[in-house]
C-alpha cells in the first residue's frame, strides 16, 4: 500500500462536506481546487472508486484553492459554500460536480457569471450567490479549509488522505486507488 506519513488536521467533523455513511470503515478526504485540471481528472476517477466501495467509504471534500495558478478557484470554492448554506449538502455536491464537469469548457467557465448559473442549476438562489461572492461571505470558511490543508502537509491538488493518513499512490488508476482503499477497509 502506498500510504506515506502525513496526518490529516483537523479530523473530519460536522463542518466538512461528506458523502457516505459517517461510520464507514474508510474515510477518503480530498483537498481540491475547482480550477485544477488534475482535480478534474480525479473527479472522473472517483465515481468508479466510490461505487466500488459503496457504503464502506465516506468521501470528504475540502477546499485548497491555488489562487496564484487558478484565479477563479477561490470564488468557485466560495460559491459552493454559498450553495451549501442555502440549499444543503446535496446542493453542495451538485455544485461540486457541475464545476468539475464544466471546468474545461472555456477559460472563463468558472467566472462569477458561470458560478451563479451553476448555483441555480444546483438548487440555490443565484442572486444570493452573486451577493455572497461580491461580499466574500465565505472567504473565511474557504481560508480555514485551506489552512487545514497546510497543517496537513498539502502542497498541491488533488491531495488525498485515507483514514487520516496521506495517500501518495496512483489515484489516476481506479484499480490501484481501489486496492489501497480496500486494504484500508480491512
Amino acid at each position: 500500500m502506498s500510504i506515506q506519513q502525513g496526518t490529516l488536521r483537523p479530523d473530519v467533523g460536522a463542518e466538512d462536506h461528506a458523502r457516505g455513511p459517517d461510520d464507514a470503515p474508510v474515510t477518503l478526504v480530498e483537498y481540491g481546487d475547482f480550477q485544477c485540471p488534475h482535480c478534474a481528472r480525479a473527479h472522473r476517477v472517483l465515481p468508479k472508486v466510490l461505487k466500488r466501495l459503496g457504503s464502506r467509504v465516506r468521501f470528504v471534500f475540502r477546499h485548497f484553492p491555488l489562487a496564484e495558478s487558478h484565479p477563479d478557484a477561490v470564488h468557485a470554492a466560495e460559491a459552493s459554500e454559498s450553495v451549501a448554506a442555502q440549499a444543503g449538502e446535496e446542493a453542495f455536491w451538485r455544485m461540486h460536480d457541475l464545476m468539475y464537469d464544466h471546468q474545461a469548457d472555456s477559460d472563463d467557465s468558472l467566472d462569477d457569471a458561470h458560478l451563479v448559473r451553476y448555483a441555480e442549476q444546483a438548487g440555490a438562489d443565484p442572486a444570493t450567490v452573486a451577493l455572497d461572492l461580491g461580499a466574500n461571505a465565505y472567504e473565511e470558511k474557504v481560508k480555514s479549509s485551506f489552512m487545514s490543508g497546510v497543517r496537513s502537509g498539502v502542497n498541491g491538488t488533488p491531495t488525498f488522505f485515507i483514514n487520516g493518513t496521506r495517500f501518495e499512490g496512483e489515484w489516476t488508476n481506479a484499480s490501484a486507488f481501489i486496492d489501497a482503499l480496500e486494504e484500508a477497509a480491512e
